[in-house]
């Protein structure tokens, strides 16, 4: 207690680092931000865009930056990124963003990125599955992990997935998204030996074209995955890098 004190009163410490040290969450007037997930869950908190003003997304932003040196963000619409992206010119100006569609990962200038000896591969059974797909692999680049990405392999032309098999069998663990039906899961995970976690997307169009359908295909699965919800691609991606930590931590 008496270091962080110190630490705070000499200026190598800002208040909000000091607090997330001794609560393990900051408070801000944009709400709480989890600066201990990571270490405690073994994945950082997302801060979830949609419903956020632009402000307040911005707010969380900076205080996740200064806590953990990394933000993760989710969802955004382009208003929210133009107004993140300017607010960070000033506060932090240094900062690198990467964006993937609707998700954006800033690092402050100082943050070591970690590094796993383990390899995602992330399917998509067509070019509308790839925000999901991308908001899965922002978790998994995050964490270290390689990711191999391949999209529109999906079961409409059988022949799109089987051609890239042996690159599929390579990964360690694999998410799969599709719409539709949702079938292109259930037909890697029948030729795989690795894990492979289904995620049904919003796509498509007719009965269930929110997803439903293909949510109750993978759920109803004669080969064995896992699923998570509709469009849930931080929680796929979030799951890929608890598979790919354990994996690089047998291999070491």
């Amino acid at each position: 207690m008496r270091e962080l004190l110190e630490a705070v009163a000499d200026g190598s410490l800002s208040p909000a680092q000091a607090e997330a040290e001794l609560r393990g969450y900051v408070v801000g007037e944009a709400g709480r931000f989890d600066a201990a997930r990571d270490q405690r869950r073994g994945i950082p908190e997302a801060i979830f865009a949609e419903g956020k003003s632009a402000e307040q997304v911005a707010a969380l932003a900076e205080t996740a930056l200064e806590t953990t040196g990394r933000a993760l963000l989710t969802r955004l619409s382009d208003s929210q990124y133009d107004a993140l992206e300017s607010h960070l010119d000033t506060a932090v100006p240094d900062a690198t963003i990467d964006r993937w569609s609707g998700t954006v990962r800033v690092t402050a200038p100082d943050y070591e990125q970690p590094s796993l000896d383990a390899t995602v591969g992330i399917a998509t059974g067509g070019t509308v599955d790839g925000p999901v797909a991308d908001e899965a692999a922002a978790v998994c680049l995050d964490a270290g992990a390689t990711v191999d990405r391949v999209d529109d392999i999906g079961v409409a032309a059988l022949s799109r997935t089987l051609d890239q098999l042996e690159r599929l069998r390579e990964a360690d663990v694999l998410i799969v998204a599709a719409g539709r039906e949702g079938a292109l899961p259930t037909v890697v995970a029948g030729l795989v030996d690795t894990p492979v976690i289904g995620v049904p997307v919003s796509s498509g169009y007719g009965h269930a074209s929110d997803g439903e359908a293909a949510l109750d295909g993978m759920l109803q699965s004669c080969t064995v995955l896992s699923v998570v919800n509709i469009d849930a691609g931080f929680v796929a991606g979030s799951q890929a890098t608890l598979i790919a930590r354990a994996i690089a931590a047998a291999r070491e």
